[in-house]
């Protein structure tokens, strides 16, 4: 080997070293980002030593789909569990204390009261009070159930904004990376950035993706619908300003394709608009039917009846804006938990008379049933005590039964709710765990590890010093030479 050679060799370690040692270095400072893959600076050989051929980003392709997919399903899972905690606190209240069927019962107590001693005018007053607190818990539940519709709209507004937003972004970063490819500049930096946004995108639907030539990449939900091939496919939606009983939502479209919403508490959803949806239409829709129901209970339960059985059945203690007639028996009327009211001809609030709930009469003559005017006299307070403990028709799509009591149907609900957060919490912890799972592996994968950083520094140093040791010698080498040549 010539001297001539040998220098070279050491100045191309030299270079080389710098090389790796920036490497390490960058690979070091970025360790506590979690979007950023570590770099290995490569070595070939050459005639005279080696070169770094190019700087190496590490990948897993599995298991960064594996990544992606837990995160949709967590943000899913994550958004109902606190979408289903915020709807039981503003309809139930806590520990249910201001839930239809806490009111319930707070009447069937006032009522029974009340039968006990049928004389007492402040015993009347008090169970047309209580019939006043039911129905203002049936009234705000109803204002508290749209409010939490609207809002979930707007939710859905934003993610729809913040998704073409991360679309477009997307778009310039994918640009960057093939122009960079087909140039053979080095693309790591906008590889970092691209899957740093698939993670972002895949927090509001799920993501699958397609890489073709030069970097280029498709982008997909998971049921095939394009959002991303060359351009961002657009994500639209119309907002809803105000919501009431059984107003229906609009859909959200992607690249024309309605987005499905998720079911059931461990949700089907995978993404946060899937669950935003669900809460939307679903959940809330159906807490708005109980609501409905209990109030139709209510009408049919303190119905006046003529006791010559000439007249039809009008509504009595609670009516509503069909009144006097009666809802249709096992029918859900939309939004009838936020009309009912308390008949104003026994509401002394409104001018009426409490004592009319003892003795009838509400709607006449006809349906007086204390005909003598008896203090004593309670059968219509006991019937209508009765007639909550006894079974009637309810609508199926309240999802709570056909058939069963009012009392049981008011417990049912909150039962409902209950049931659908304890598998909504417990699906968000086990969602949870596998987000922490898949990234802890990936990050072992494509992640820095100081410790392997610092030990290859070390390696680096010796290898520079071992260069640097070998340019002296030749340098003495050649001093020696031009000597002996004087």
């Amino acid at each position: 080997m010539s001297l001539t050679t040998a220098l070279g060799i050491a100045q191309s370690a030299l270079f080389n070293t710098s090389r790796q040692t920036s490497t390490a270095s960058r690979n070091i400072s970025e360790a506590s980002n979690p979007d950023y893959a570590r770099r290995s600076s490569i070595l070939s050989s050459t005639g005279a030593g080696a070169r770094v051929a190019e700087v190496r980003r590490a990948t897993n392709e599995v298991l960064f789909r594996q990544n992606l997919s837990a995160i949709s399903s967590w943000q899913a899972q994550s958004g109902l569990s606190r979408g289903l905690d915020t709807l039981q606190l503003q309809i139930n209240g806590v520990d249910n204390a201001t839930s239809p069927a806490a009111s319930l019962s707070q009447l069937m107590q006032a009522l029974e009261t009340y039968a006990a001693t049928p004389s007492n005018k402040t015993l009347a007053e008090n169970a047309v009070n209580a019939a006043r607190a039911t129905v203002r818990t049936l009234n705000n539940g109803t204002t508290a159930i749209q409010s939490f519709r609207a809002g979930a709209d707007r939710e859905i507004t934003q993610s729809v904004e913040e998704l073409n937003r991360l679309l477009a972004d997307f778009e310039s970063v994918n640009r960057e990376i093939v122009t960079g490819t087909r140039m053979g500049r080095d693309v790591n930096d906008a590889l970092d950035q691209r899957e740093a946004l698939l993670k972002k995108i895949s927090e509001y639907v799920p993501v699958s993706t397609i890489t073709r030539s030069d970097n280029d990449m498709v982008v997909m939900t998971r049921d095939g619908t394009t959002l991303f091939e060359t351009i961002p496919r657009p994500i639209t939606f119309a907002s809803t300003g105000t919501y009431t009983a059984g107003t229906s939502g609009n859909q959200v479209y992607v690249d024309g394709v309605p987005l499905a919403a998720g079911t059931g508490g461990n949700t089907t959803a995978t993404g946060k608009l899937a669950a935003q949806l669900q809460l939307r239409d679903t959940v809330a829709v159906h807490m708005q039917r109980q609501l409905d129901e209990v109030a139709r209970g209510l009408i049919a339960a303190f119905a006046e009846t003529d006791p010559g059985g000439v007249m039809a059945d009008a509504a009595g203690l609670f009516t509503w804006p069909g009144g006097p007639a009666l809802p249709a028996s096992g029918t859900l009327v939309d939004g009838l938990a936020g009309t009912i009211a308390v008949n104003a001809a026994m509401d002394s609030t409104q001018g009426g008379n409490p004592e009319l709930l003892r003795d009838g009469g509400a709607n006449g003559a006809a349906y007086v049933h204390n005909s003598t005017g008896g203090a004593s006299f309670s059968d219509l307070l006991l019937a209508y005590t009765a007639k909550l403990d006894e079974p009637m028709a309810f609508d199926p799509t309240a999802s709570l039964g056909a058939s069963m009591s009012l009392a049981a149907f008011s417990s049912g609900s909150i039962s409902w709710l209950e049931s659908l957060r304890q598998e909504a919490s417990s699906g968000a912890e086990a969602k949870e765990a596998l987000v922490t799972r898949t990234g802890t592996a990936l990050s072992n994968e494509t992640g820095v590890n100081i410790d392997e950083e610092m030990a290859l520094l070390l390696d680096l140093e010796h290898s520079y010093q071992a260069s640097a040791r070998l340019m002296s010698i030749v340098d003495e080498m050649l001093a020696t030479l031009m000597s002996i040549g004087r």
